[in-house]
């Protein structure tokens, strides 16, 4: 099964390196890595979609895992929270203007967007859900995907709900504190 973790990170060169083979040395494999800077500079943020086959009790084992890790500030588990979850993909097609009236259409009704034309392709823009992603791809594959890429998932837990927090961080930094250091900052 997928399980989903938001990681808070500090944002310093060789994070995202030590936490990738913090997953490739214990085995697992990572299906969608998302990485950005949050609202605080000094503060990144990771969603990690990982491949958890033992369920529950990898996801605890992973989490322990990331606490150890220096540069981890909060991890959360947000699979089972309500959450808000996205992917982003751009798909080249190949497509000459006598199509592209089909191509269009597919993506009104997919709430895409055609973000570049050129003599002989498009670049189609879509942000949804997995699913809503994967619908796009098999509709527009027959007409001829030249390229494509994905930003992977990206999540956020709905109002005032949090992830499953297991454990707190080893060095007993909380996001909180870490948000109130950079308002003290000049």
């Amino acid at each position: 099964m997928n399980y989903t973790f938001i990681a808070l990170v500090e944002n310093k060169p060789g994070v995202l390196n030590r936490v990738s083979s913090l997953f490739r040395r214990r085995n697992f494999n990572i299906e969608s890595l998302a990485v950005g800077r949050t609202e605080n500079p000094e503060v990144s943020r990771m969603t990690i979609v990982v491949d958890c086959p033992n369920g529950d009790m990898d996801a605890h084992k992973l989490e322990a895992n990331l606490y150890k890790l220096v540069n981890v500030i909060d991890v959360q588990d947000v699979t089972r929270q309500p959450s808000v979850t996205r992917d982003l993909a751009l798909i080249k097609v190949k497509v000459g203007p006598e199509r592209r009236a089909e191509v269009n259409g597919l993506a009104e009704i997919f709430r895409a967007h055609i973000v570049d034309v050129a003599p002989e392709s498009v670049i189609v823009e879509i942000t949804g859900t997995e699913d809503k992603i994967e619908g796009m791809i098999e509709l527009l594959r027959p007409i001829g995907i030249m390229e494509m890429v994905r930003t992977g998932q990206i999540s956020m837990t709905r109002g005032n709900n949090d992830g499953i927090r297991r454990m707190p961080g080893l060095d007993g930094r909380r996001y909180e504190d870490v948000m109130d250091m950079a308002v003290m900052a000049p």
